[in-house]
């Protein structure tokens, strides 16, 4: 039995891309969530759950979970019109998409390549960023749904392995070879994806993934330019302030480090 191929006769390739500060500059999961909530209080209490639970070494599938747990009884056409919304304020703001793995997601479509994100986030923030991107395959964490509103519970998660899986999956149903395909991510937690293709590239300069690179030959990119700004300690990459809400100085402490938001979520 031969390859299975694209209706050209040329053999199947995908390109997965991790999403948060990979191909945006930002953790949509807790921008998103304070642009729904659009209330400090109540999206200061929501982060501070979430990040308390990672400081106290609750797993991030866990944690993952209790996150989507903040949408509960919310109407799912209601949440994703939110994330057009979300999306269309933050692509206003230079910088959002970072322009480097943009220009490696395009060069890859033009070879050829069918275009995946593989993220924990979810369809509300991601769906957006799919269709401006023409992107092919959206794998993501799954909210339950009954009757058009969410649950509060997920189906499933896409974090860590569960990205890895979400690939294999994809590679099996396309007839995609792992050997012709590569990934794209940014943090220790997307190794499982990165490994599990021929190839892969790395955003900015996560330890863990840098000695892999270094030993496997992998592309290194630059890091996004808010990831950059939070792991120095300031809010410039913090989520954006709420309409009517001044932006936080400069050398303002981050609420939540980033190592805490990821851990909380990733």
């Amino acid at each position: 039995m031969g390859r299975p191929s694209h209706r050209d006769g040329s053999a199947v390739r995908i390109a997965f891309f991790d999403v948060d500060e990979t191909l945006i500059d930002l953790k949509s999961m807790f921008s998103f969530l304070e642009f729904h909530l659009a209330d400090a209080g109540r999206y200061r209490a929501a982060e501070d759950a979430l990040t308390g639970a990672a400081r106290a070494g609750v797993p991030r599938e866990e944690t993952n979970r209790a996150y989507y747990r903040n949408y509960a009884g919310r109407d799912v056409a209601a949440l994703a019109a939110d994330g057009h919304r979300w999306f269309a304020r933050e692509l206003r703001r230079e910088g959002f998409f970072h322009a480097d793995v943009v220009a490696e997601l395009r060069r890859l479509r033009g070879a050829g390549h069918r275009i995946a994100l593989v993220s924990g986030s979810f369809r509300a923030c991601l769906d957006p960023i799919a269709e401006h991107l023409a992107v092919d395959d959206v794998l993501c964490s799954e909210p339950g749904v009954a009757e058009g509103r969410y649950t509060g519970e997920v189906l499933s998660t896409v974090i860590g392995e569960g990205k890895a899986t979400a690939a294999r999956a994809l590679m099996l149903r396309t007839g995609a070879r792992p050997e012709d395909c590569v990934a794209y991510g940014d943090h220790a937690s997307d190794l499982p994806l990165l490994s599990c293709v021929g190839t892969a590239g790395v955003v900015g300069d996560d330890p863990v993934l840098t000695a892999h690179a270094a030993r496997r030959g992998w592309t290194i990119f630059p890091p996004a330019a808010g990831a950059a700004a939070t792991a120095q300690g300031t809010a410039a990459a913090a989520p954006a302030p709420f309409a009517g809400r001044p932006a936080p100085t400069p050398t303002a402490p981050s609420h939540a480090s980033t190592e805490e938001l990821t851990d909380a979520t990733r």
